[in-house]
């Protein structure tokens, strides 16, 4: 991302290359409808109940709706201010979100209570993904959630991070911190999006932002959404995303940059956020089982240059994660040292928690480490024998090949390799599956890769995201046929990845042996018939392996496994994304072609 301090033009290109707009969703297609522009206070009542099922609140809260927050180039933006009734003077936790403050579908159809989170716990006045003014009001922060550029009544078009948005939440946090009403400490928090906008935030510096608490938020564009392994899928952000948001301008078109930028470029490292050389303070959470956030909230994590950062890697849902109490407690200890200068003892704290997933198992466990990865790990070598469809950990002397229809959406089009477990292991960080393949048409090819265990019956071993909802997962589970995959969200089997082949050059200063790093910039032709060595890597988990379970790898031309890859939209799957692939695909194993699953397991 580049300097974010000095201009004071909106962003119209990167490095010369013009950004494309689209029109933004009308505000009064909306459901429910964003509410128009007034400013105002609205009084909550101690005991009263704000939505069906929800708790009493513990206290008076009062809203004051609409702040308008003028930005460098005079666009105005809108903002709510959520404090306890009687608080003049607070520390404020920024909410900087796309959408919407009030009023649009993310609030009213995608409440933490439809994942099975107890309604009773929150308050009904939360916005989509972003703390409950019911608990953070009560202990003497004030939450501001601001419709960013381009979203409701706030003027400008929106763009969706990079440069522009990095200067337009420094300025909204110096706008804030500068109000009679703010302390001059601000800090920032919240899920998905309004994670990603808190790393874009910590880069760009702005002097009192004191702190920040990023919940599952990738770093990467490119490589994590609209192009992850190199094949577009704009359908999450296009469906998914956009199709739920409003404003009265334009919003950027990122899917049609994708289209006339295929390749990594100025245009998508502008929305890399520069995290070397940010020193505020951070409170990090990350899981192994999201689809979309896991890789990147980890290596952001990494490459935080903040001496003063913390690590929590838990096993369910963001959601629901984040209002759980005592996730609110321990996040409210970090905050109260930072911003309100108590001397807590949170700097003794474990720098970094995670969840050890016992994939099938009830309970999972939980551990604590000085750094991420979390333990010294060994790489271990499982080499694909197509003779036989065995992982083994001696290299088989013949030449073998399996292959599969490339085309066919069939979830049995695949090449599939298991590996008997002899003994307990526990898998730790990423995988790469260094496989040797070719096709028979065309000069490219879009593979998918899927891990997951079965028990010593041969059963496919689940991991269910909402606890809330357990019962019913398990029911679906039990229920869907063979060959169809289950939603990717609620449940886990195991960590997955995805490549197009003329993708495969590696940048070998970031790539290690279990994590390769594709540099995006060079598409290489494959050849048919020719077998090329190509790293598809899988993304981080920590999974627990049991001595008489077995491990399965599935090789394919789709989003392959028990699990869809990642939910896009009921209306276009990931099984169903559109690929360059033509003809049958051959995985080489033995001989030469040592096809290989590279695993970092933990030191005993």
């Amino acid at each position: 991302m580049t300097d974010t301090t000095n201009s004071s033009a909106p962003l119209l290109d990167v490095n010369g290359s013009d950004i494309l707009f689209k029109p933004a969703n009308p505000l009064d297609k909306a459901k429910p409808p964003i509410p128009p522009l007034e400013t105002r206070t609205v009084l909550y009542r101690k005991g009263s109940v704000n939505a069906k099922g929800a708790m009493r609140l513990p206290i008076d809260i009062e809203c004051l709706e609409d702040i308008p927050i003028e930005l460098r180039d005079g666009t105005v933006i809108y903002g709510d201010l959520w404090r306890r009734q009687g608080d003049t003077c607070t520390p404020v936790i920024l909410v900087y979100s796309l959408y919407s403050k009030r009023g649009g579908p993310f609030n009213a159809n995608y409440d933490v209570t439809s994942t099975g989170f107890p309604k009773d716990q929150v308050s009904g006045l939360q916005r989509f993904e972003s703390p409950d003014p019911a608990y953070w009001c009560r202990y003497g922060y004030a939450i501001c959630v601001v419709d960013e550029r381009g979203i409701g009544h706030s003027g400008g078009d929106m763009y969706f991070m990079g440069t522009q948005a990095g200067r337009d939440v420094h300025d909204t946090i110096e706008y804030i911190a500068g109000q009679d009403w703010c302390t001059g400490k601000v800090c920032m928090m919240g899920n998905s999006q309004l994670a990603m906008i808190q790393w874009a935030a910590a880069a760009a510096k702005p002097a009192h932002l004191a702190a920040i608490a990023p919940w599952e938020g990738l770093t990467d564009e490119y490589r994590d959404v609209v192009c992850r392994g190199g094949i577009p899928n704009g359908t999450f952000h296009d469906i998914d995303i956009v199709g739920f948001l409003y404003g009265q301008s334009r919003f950027e078109d990122v899917t049609g940059m994708l289209e006339q930028h295929p390749l990594v470029d100025d245009y998508w490292t502008d929305k890399i956020p520069d995290l070397e050389h940010v020193t505020v303070p951070a409170y990090v959470v990350a899981s192994w089982t999201h689809p979309i956030h896991t890789r990147s909230t980890l290596s952001g994590f990494k490459r935080l240059g903040s001496t003063d950062k913390w690590l929590r890697i838990h096993d369910t849902h963001e959601w629901g994660d984040l209002d759980t109490r005592e996730n609110c407690d321990d996040l409210r200890r970090f905050f109260d040292h930072y911003l309100k200068g108590i001397d807590n003892g949170w700097e003794r704290a474990p720098r970094v928690r995670y969840s050890r997933l016992d994939v099938g198992a009830k309970h999972n466990l939980f551990s604590t480490s000085d750094d991420y990865p979390c333990v010294r790990t060994e790489t271990m070598a499982l080499y694909l024998n197509a003779s036989d469809g065995t992982m083994n950990e001696q290299k088989a002397a013949l030449e073998s090949s399996a292959e599969y229809d490339a085309v066919s959406r069939d979830m049995s089009a695949v090449a599939r390799f298991e590996y008997r477990i002899p003994r307990d292991m526990e898998i730790h960080g990423p995988l790469n599956a260094r496989l040797w393949m070719s096709t028979d048409a065309g000069d490219d090819m879009d593979l998918f890769a899927q891990l997951y265990k079965k028990d010593a019956k041969g059963k496919v071993l689940y991991h269910v995201v909402f606890p809330g909802l357990e019962k019913k997962l398990r029911m679906m589970i039990a229920l869907t046929p063979k060959g169809k995959q289950l939603p990717g969200g609620p449940i886990y089997v195991g960590p997955n990845g995805r490549l197009r082949a003329s993708h495969r050059e590696l940048d070998t200063k970031r790539s290690t042996p279990t994590e390769p790093y594709m540099t995006y910039t060079n598409p290489q032709p494959v050849t048919p018939f020719v077998p090329v060595q190509i790293d598809l890597g899988l993304w981080p988990t920590d999974m627990l392996l049991h001595e008489g379970e077995t491990l399965v790898l599935e090789i394919g031309g789709h989003a392959c496994g028990p699990v869809a890859e990642a939910r896009a939209s009921d209306e276009a799957p990931d099984a169903q994304l559109p690929t360059v692939n033509q003809g049958r695909h051959t995985v080489h194993t033995g001989g030469v072609c040592d096809s290989v699953l590279l695993m970092p397991i933990a030191k005993p």
